[in-house]
């Protein structure tokens, strides 16, 4: 049975491992970063030319069901893969970590986009910490505030003229959060609902802190396609299929 995960986060390198052994797996990774963390089994880079290129790759390489395990806002290949397979008649299945849920003590504003974020801080402070990674800092080039912005590798222009980059990778610690926010004054935080544990420190610093944070709220996903909230559902789900 060959598997085609296409992924790049925690749960698809997860989920490789825990299928590594038992059946044939290749993880497909779209190469935004630059020094990957690579999973068990094959592996292939890029992408893959929309819909017909996808449905040719699983033809041409005998790919006998797809699992989605892409970034939660990675929106565009998680359509072309439910559209891959209803054509290739293959089971697709999606692995999505479930989005996060404020508790009391948080101030959050949940906006629908990057560009709704931008807006939203006017008036909430002049240091952001920017958390939303390094692709669409052009929403926020425009705007005067000072921002620390943390991604894996450099952004590319156009970002906001004072801007202070922290190259960093997940998973981050509580300490090292709070560490931030204070060495920074940090006076409020952006991010996206990514979900998981990876990043979420994040969100216990700036409550401890009465920070407010600005959540970019996930965009749509395919409807009807069966969801796995861990890699164990989505291994015993393949476990199922074989």
């Amino acid at each position: 049975m060959h598997i085609l995960i296409l992924g790049g986060t925690t749960e698809a390198r997860a989920l490789a491992g825990l299928l590594h052994g038992e059946v044939r797996v290749t993880s497909s990774l779209a190469g935004r970063v630059a020094s990957p963390r690579l999973p068990e089994g094959e592996v292939r880079i890029g992408g893959f030319g929309g819909v017909e290129g996808l449905v040719e790759w699983i033809g041409a390489h005998g790919v006998d069901a797809v699992i989605d395990a892409t970034h939660p806002f990675a929106g565009r290949i998680s359509f072309n893969a439910a559209g891959a397979a209803a054509t290739a008649h293959v089971p697709l299945l999606a692995l999505r970590r479930p989005g996060w849920v404020p508790v009391d003590g948080d101030r959050w504003l949940s906006v629908p986009s990057l560009a709704a974020a931008a807006e939203a801080l006017d008036g909430l402070g002049e240091r952001v910490f920017l958390t939303t990674g390094r692709m669409g800092l052009a929403a926020f080039a425009d705007l005067p505030h000072r921002f620390l912005v943390r991604s894996v590798d450099a952004p590319e222009a156009p970002v906001p003229a004072r801007t202070e980059v922290l190259l960093d990778r997940g998973p981050f610690t509580l300490d090292g959060e709070r560490e931030i926010l204070a060495r920074h004054r940090i006076d409020v935080l952006v991010t996206k609902d990514s979900g998981g544990t990876a990043t979420a420190p994040k969100l216990t610093a700036a409550r401890e802190a009465g920070l407010p944070v600005v959540v970019v709220r996930r965009p749509p996903v395919p409807e009807g396609v069966p969801v796995a909230a861990t890699p164990e559902e989505a291994a015993a789900w393949v476990r199922r299929e074989r």
